[in-house]
C-alpha cells in the first residue's frame, strides 16, 4: 500500500481534533474530507477509516506508543506509526516518523493484548462497570463486538418503495444491497458506499438505520388511524419508521427538546413522503402535559449513555465521564415518569434505550412499575439486544400497557 503524505496528515489533523479540542469524531471526518477536492473514493476511505480505528484503539496504541494526552503532533505521528505496523504497513521515509522499533512494537501489542481494557481499548471505570452489569463472560464478547466498524444497514420507506424495488433501484447505481433475515424492511450494503449521493436516497426510498433500531417502531405495535407521540424524536429515524407503519394515517407527534434536530426530522420527512408527523419543541413542560391521557401509543427512545452503540460512535467512550451515568439514569427516571402520563388507558407505551446497561433498562421499567405513575401498567414483554449476539448494536426495549 502506498501511503500519500496529505491523506496521512489529514488523519492527524482529525486526531488532533477529536482528542485535543474534544470534536466530535464523525464531524470531524466530514470536516477534514472537505480539506481537498481532489481526494477520490478511496483517498476519503482511507482517511475515515483510519481515524475512526485510531479512535477505537486510542488507549491500546497511546500506550504502546508511550504517549500521554494531550497529545502533541510528534505524540499522534508515533501513534499512527503503531497502527501502521500492526496493520503491516510499510513506514515511509518521511521527516514526521523517528525510526520505529517495530519487533518492540509487536512484542508490546502482544503482551497488552491478554488484559481485556487494553485490548479493547477501554477505560478503566467502563470496563469495570461492563464487568460487573453483565459477568466477565459477556460482556467480554460484548465489547470486542462493540469494537468492530457497524455496516451499512437501510430501512426501506414502505410509503414509497418496497425492499425488492430498492434493491434493484441501487443495483443500477452499482450498489449490492442484501436483504437480512428477521428484519422486514432491512438491506445490508456488501461494501462501504455513500449512499446518501443516490438517486434512490434523494427520492426517499430509504434510510439509514441499524437493523437493532428497526426493531423499536415495529416492537410500539402501532396502526394507522391512531394517535401516537414519539417523546424523543431527535432527528426523527424512529418518527419516520412510525410513519411508515401507520401507512400516513392517524396523528404522529414527534417531540423533542432540540428544535434544530426537529428542523432536520421536518426535512427528512418531506423526502419521506411522510404528512402526518407533526413536530412539537419541548421549551416548557406544557407541551407534554397538554397531551396526557390522549395518545393510543407513546414512544420513549429515552436519552442514555449510548454503550449499545459504540461501533458507530467510538469516540463517545473518552468523552464520557462516571457521573453522567448517574446523571442520564436520573434524566431517564423522570422521562418515563412525566411521559408515561400521556398514554390514555387501554394504550400502550415503549421504553427504549441504545445502552446494554440493566440499570437504564431493565432497572428503570421495574422502578417505574412500582412508582405512583407506573402502578396502572403491566409489562408486556421486553426485549434485550447484545451486539455480540445479534452483529447489530446493542438495544433495550420494554412494551407496557396501561389498564382501563
Amino acid at each position: 500500500m502506498k501511503l500519500h503524505r496529505n491523506l496521512v496528515f489529514a488523519v492527524i489533523d482529525a486526531l488532533n481534533l477529536i482528542f485535543n479540542e474534544n470534536e466530535y469524531a464523525d464531524k470531524v471526518v466530514q470536516k477534514v474530507l472537505r480539506f481537498d477536492k481532489r481526494w477520490g473514493a478511496r483517498d476519503r476511505g482511507f482517511i475515515a477509516e483510519t481515524t475512526y480505528e485510531m479512535v477505537r484503539y486510542k488507549r491500546l496504541y497511546a500506550e504502546i506508543a508511550e504517549v500521554k494526552a494531550p497529545f502533541s503532533r510528534p505524540d499522534l505521528f508515533r501513534m499512527w506509526a503503531v497502527w501502521a505496523v500492526l496493520k503491516g504497513i510499510k513506514l515511509p521515509d518521511w521527516k514526521q516518523i523517528e525510526p520505529t522499533p517495530e519487533r518492540r512494537i509487536k512484542g508490546k501489542f502482544d503482551e497488552l493484548s491478554k488484559i481485556r481494557k487494553f485490548r479493547e481499548a477501554i477505560p478503566d471505570w467502563i470496563d469495570e462497570l461492563g464487568e460487573k452489569a453483565l459477568g466477565d463472560k459477556l460482556w467480554t464478547e460484548e465489547i470486542a463486538k462493540l469494537n468492530e466498524p457497524a455496516e451499512v444497514i437501510l430501512r426501506t420507506n414502505t410509503l414509497k418503495t418496497n425492499k425488492e424495488t430498492l434493491r434493484k433501484a441501487l443495483l443500477d447505481e452499482n450498489i449490492v444491497a442484501e436483504p437480512i433475515r428477521g428484519y422486514p424492511d432491512a438491506l445490508k450494503l456488501v461494501e462501504r458506499a455513500n449512499v446518501f449521493v443516490t438517486q434512490a436516497f434523494k427520492n426517499g426510498m430509504f434510510e439509514v438505520q441499524d437493523a437493532s433500531s428497526q426493531l423499536v417502531a415495529a416492537f410500539l405495535d402501532v396502526e394507522p388511524g391512531q394517535r401516537v407521540v414519539d417523546t424523543c424524536a431527535g432527528a426523527g429515524g424512529k418518527s419516520l419508521h412510525l410513519a411508515s407503519l401507520m401507512e400516513n394515517k392517524g396523528q404522529l407527534i414527534s417531540m423533542d427538546i432540540y428544535g434544530s434536530k426537529l428542523k432536520e426530522l421536518k426535512r427528512r420527512a418531506r423526502r419521506n413522503g411522510a404528512h402526518n408527523i407533526e413536530v412539537r419543541e419541548i421549551d416548557s413542560s406544557k407541551v407534554y402535559k397538554k397531551l396526557y391521557g390522549s395518545a393510543d401509543r407513546v414512544l420513549i427512545d429515552a436519552p442514555c449513555t449510548g454503550l449499545g452503540v459504540l461501533r458507530r460512535n467510538p469516540d463517545s467512550k473518552w468523552k464520557m465521564q462516571p457521573e453522567f451515568l448517574d446523571k442520564i439514569v436520573q434524566t431517564q427516571h423522570e422521562i418515563i415518569r412525566n411521559y408515561s402520563k400521556i398514554v390514555k388507558p387501554g394504550g400502550k407505551m415503549v421504553y427504549a434505550t441504545c445502552s446494554i446497561l440493566p440499570q437504564e433498562n431493565s432497572h428503570q421499567v421495574q422502578s417505574f412499575l412500582k412508582s405512583e405513575e407506573g402502578k396502572d401498567f403491566t409489562l408486556v414483554k421486553d426485549k434485550k439486544i447484545y451486539a455480540s449476539k445479534s452483529g447489530y448494536d446493542g438495544f433495550f426495549m420494554a412494551l407496557l400497557e396501561k389498564s382501563n
